[in-house]
């Protein structure tokens, strides 16, 4: 479970990113933020991942008060947490494959636990004949291919996406959102975007976000501001 209670983030210039935002989000829950730029869409993923601090108030992850001055866990936090970016951040040295084991390689998991997991990764996303290929040589759809299964390895169990179809034709945006409907139910899938037909088509629960406050929270809706 992800719970941020009364958070509030407020840059140094005076910029409120987030003012006084409190939501739950269960086990496993599919859920989509949106709204304008700045809304705070981003920041609340951020702070998901322990990229940014609140100014005040407290986010609970599992177990974790990860804002708490004497959490210590940070490691353990990001073992459970997948991101994906809009512009990808795929190695271009790297081959697929070797893109997608890196996480694993870090932590230092068995070479042959790892060709496993990565062939499943590349299975669950379409390109099971592209492990030796280069970044140079894939789409964009592709590309974004790999970092959903750089994402997934692991095991994670909570899944995070800023705008993840936000470089692609409409064509390709709903090849990469076919990946994540077979994800639904099995892990805690968090995705920040501006597509409102996406939005409509999944029915999920909508964050609504706007001038840093959740104006609607609608547990099974479309794209509204």
């Amino acid at each position: 479970m992800i719970v941020f209670d009364k958070v509030t983030k407020k840059f140094p210039l005076g910029n409120t990113a987030l003012n006084d935002v409190s939501f739950e989000i269960d086990d496993n829950q599919f859920v989509f933020l949106v709204g304008q730029s700045g809304a705070g869409k981003t920041t609340i993923l951020k702070m998901i991942t322990q990229e940014i601090s609140p100014t005040s108030g407290s986010i609970i992850i599992d177990d974790f008060d990860i804002t708490d001055k004497n959490f210590s866990q940070k490691i353990e936090l990001r073992r459970k947490i997948g991101i994906i970016f809009q512009d990808f951040k795929v190695l271009s040295d790297k081959n697929v494959f070797e893109n997608i084991a890196v996480s694993l390689k870090v932590i230092g998991v068995d070479n042959s636990e790892i060709k496993t997991k990565v062939k499943k990764a590349l299975e669950l996303v379409g390109l099971s004949k592209k492990e030796m290929v280069f970044p140079v040589q894939l789409s964009a759809g592709e590309l974004q291919r790999v970092a959903i299964a750089r994402a997934i390895i692991g095991d994670r169990d909570i899944i995070i996406a800023d705008e993840p179809t936000g470089n692609l034709d409409p064509k390709t945006s709903w090849d990469i959102m076919k990946i994540f409907k077979k994800l639904e139910g099995k892990k805690t899938i968090i995705i920040a975007t501006h597509n409102t037909d996406i939005v409509n088509s999944f029915q999920k629960r909508v964050l609504v976000l706007k001038d840093g406050k959740i104006i609607k929270d609608q547990r099974k809706g479309g794209y509204e501001l």
